[in-house]
């Protein structure tokens, strides 16, 4: 069974979408983690590049971390 994206991780996720400041990465991961609140959908490979960009970027806020962090855990191992 695929994860899903819990509550704090979906309402993270939609904060990041409605920032201004918001770069692409983080929409992106941003995005997936949302799309996969009701499961059966396992991250994409460019969903997933955009999701480490994002984690390891040094200019990205909590926020956009922890919807970052979502979208890899749903990465297909």
């Amino acid at each position: 069974m695929a994860e899903k994206t819990g509550k704090n991780a979906a309402t993270a996720a939609s904060k990041t979408l409605q920032d201004g400041r918001t770069g692409q990465a983080s929409e992106s991961a941003a995005g997936s983690a949302l799309s996969q609140v009701n499961a059966g959908r396992i991250t994409g490979t460019e969903d997933a590049q955009a999701a480490s960009d994002v984690w390891q970027s040094k200019e990205t806020g909590k926020t956009s971390k922890r919807a970052a962090a979502s979208t890899l855990a749903q990465k297909k191992k």
